[in-house]
This record gives structure tokens, sequence and C-alpha cells, in this order.
């Protein structure tokens, strides 16, 4: 099966149609024609099947025959990741953590961050174009890159971790991750969370873990988190 994604579709809607970018694509390259079938999903856990009713390279329309939803994972998994200095390490996890199940995605700077800046839209069709190859139906949402300091102080109901280098008395993962609990890690940037910014994590009761046994790059540790998590519920 081979998954399109449409933002914009609705649960009650009759039809779809397709911008020319998707249509072009529709079209030319995959040669789809009139009473051809597509599944498309709105990244909301919808996933639509249609029937081709006016192929064009400008604008493709289909005929949605059937409609059905995704269970509701009964988790939510935030990581809160410092940018990478390579984009490509972060796209990366973007593109695995996708594929493995990941819930939210928010981008922090932090006191020993080499990257400050991120390409928004870049990420987003990361993140889009792994929902389609994995066949997921539920797009992670994408925050834009917040300070560190004004990241920490926003509410979350659930548990709050944080995953850091220095010696100190912490539990692994395992032990303190919870199944169906909503679950932020903040995961530093490759100089690690500043001493600072671990005490300000810890005032604002986030509970340091320990990722294993041996130091890892910042898109892996991530990526361990996440695949814990998500292992941990299915």
């Amino acid at each position: 099966m081979q998954l399109f994604y449409n933002p914009s579709v609705e649960s009650h809607q009759k039809t779809i149609g397709f911008d020319k970018e998707e249509s072009t694509h529709i079209f030319k390259v995959l040669r789809k024609k009139e009473g051809d079938i597509l599944h498309v999903t709105n990244g909301l856990g919808f996933l639509f099947t249609c029937e081709i009713t006016h192929s064009n390279p400008q604008k493709c329309v289909a005929e949605i025959l059937e409609t059905k939803t995704a269970a509701t994972p009964n988790f939510h998994l935030h990581i809160a990741i410092a940018p990478t200095k390579m984009n490509e390490r972060l796209e990366w996890f973007l593109e695995k953590a996708t594929e493995i199940g990941i819930s939210e995605i928010t981008p922090i700077f932090c006191d020993h961050s080499e990257r400050k800046i991120i390409k928004q839209e870049r990420l987003e069709k990361v993140l889009i174009a792994a929902m389609k190859q994995s066949l997921h139906l539920y797009l992670p949402k994408l925050n834009e890159g917040i300070l560190y300091n004004e990241f920490i102080k926003k509410p979350f109901d659930g548990l709050k971790l944080i995953a850091h280098c220095e010696e100190s008395n912490k539990k692994s993962l395992k032990e303190i991750a919870q199944p169906q609990t909503n679950t932020l890690i903040l995961i530093g940037p490759e100089g690690d969370f500043s001493t600072k910014e671990i005490q300000t994590a810890l005032a604002h009761q986030f509970t340091p873990v320990s990722l294993g046994n041996t130091r890892l790059r910042t898109e892996t540790a991530a990526l361990v988190a996440c695949h814990s998590i998500v292992f941990l519920n299915e």
C-alpha cells in the first residue's frame, strides 16, 4: 500500500482534492488514472480509501469510498532535543522516531548547543515522508525551536525526565518508565546539558535518568529513549 498525505481532509468529506505538486506526482510519476485506488491519511489517525475520478497534473480529485480510524495511542511521548551540529543527524532522528511512533518533538536551544537555528519546513517534510513510508496514520507534532529556560517552565501532565551524562544518582530509563503514561524526555546537545540546566530541571520536578552505560550521540540517545517508551507500550 502506498500512503498519501492530505492534512485538510476531514472525516465527513465525500471527495479529496490534491494540490498541484501531489497531483503531478500521482499523474506523471505514478501514472495513476481514473478508477485507480489511492490510500490517504490526514495525519490524525484516519485512513481514506479513495477512487480517482479526475486525473490531471494540475488537479487530481478522488471519491472517498471508505474511512477507517486507527486506534488512539494510550500514551503521549514528547521528546525535547537539542538540535545537532549536523542537520542530517537531527533529520535522521526525526525520520526514525516517526517510524517508531513518537507523538511530539520540540527542538530546544541549550547552553552548549552548537546550532541555534533550524529549518522548520524542511523538518516537517522529513516527518511527512517518514509517516507515509512507514504507513503511520498519525503525524508527530513538531514544535518550533525554543530556549531551554523557556521550555522547562511549560506545564506537562505526566512523567518528566532528563537524560544527562553527569555523575549523579540516576536510575535507568527502564526502571522509571511506565506504560500508558504521558512522558516528556529532555535530550541535550553534544556537550551535554550544563550543570545549571540540570539543576533547573530538577527544580521543575524532572527526574534524571540513564540511557545505558555508554556515551551516546544526541540523536542516538533520543532514539533509544523513543524506542524504549514505545516498546514498553506495545
